[in-house]
């Protein structure tokens, strides 16, 4: 896979209500282990529409792993200014990640003006990558519901790979972080 979408839920779903929040850098090392090693096969670009959670998290994961690897991260949003109504400290967050992205481009050069533009930018993703990876529980399927509905449907005509991060895949990290501290070994 060259060029790969990054998606999955808002943080809202996940519990978590501040960008700083310890449970952030847990997802955040779970999707770095799982880029180093498509980047390391070959992947190229990754590509999302900058949307509060997964994928402002990957972002910054995306934009720190740009100092040791050569990846190149595309944001593309439905609409301008997706992030007008977003607490202060994420707009901020947002806007300089769409500075320092590598590609830019918001799929309709207008404000938000329906449902309609999120599915375009969902089918604009998916059909300009090879695969997606997925934060994601069957168990809770939230709005990447809709997502993973729409890759359904491409695959019946299309080579399309779906990676995906579980709950378990979370608690795995949180695991190695926790064993990784010294007082961990000294109980």
């Amino acid at each position: 896979m060259k060029t790969i979408v990054v998606t999955g839920y808002k943080p809202m779903e996940m519990g978590i209500f501040k960008h700083d929040d310890a449970k952030v850098e847990f997802v955040k090392e779970t999707i770095r282990k799982r880029l180093i090693s498509l980047i390391e096969e070959g992947l190229e670009w990754i590509i999302l529409s900058g949307q509060m959670g997964v994928e402002l998290w990957t972002a910054e994961v995306v934009l720190d792993l740009k100092n040791d690897y050569p990846i190149q991260l595309g944001v593309i949003p439905p609409f301008q200014n997706q992030q007008s109504k977003w607490p202060d400290q994420l707009k901020l967050v947002y806007e300089e990640i769409t500075e320092l992205a590598d590609f830019y481009k918001p799929i309709y050069n207008k404000e938000y003006e329906g449902p309609y533009q999120f599915r375009a930018k969902d089918q604009f993703l998916i059909e300009h990558s090879d695969g997606c990876l997925l934060l994601y529980d069957e168990d809770t399927p939230g709005t990447p519901q809709y997502f993973l509905k729409l890759v359904k449907t491409f695959q019946e005509h299309h080579t399309y790979d779906i990676l995906y991060i579980t709950p378990s895949d979370l608690d795995e990290t949180v695991e190695e972080i926790r064993m990784s501290h010294h007082d961990f070994w000294e109980q």
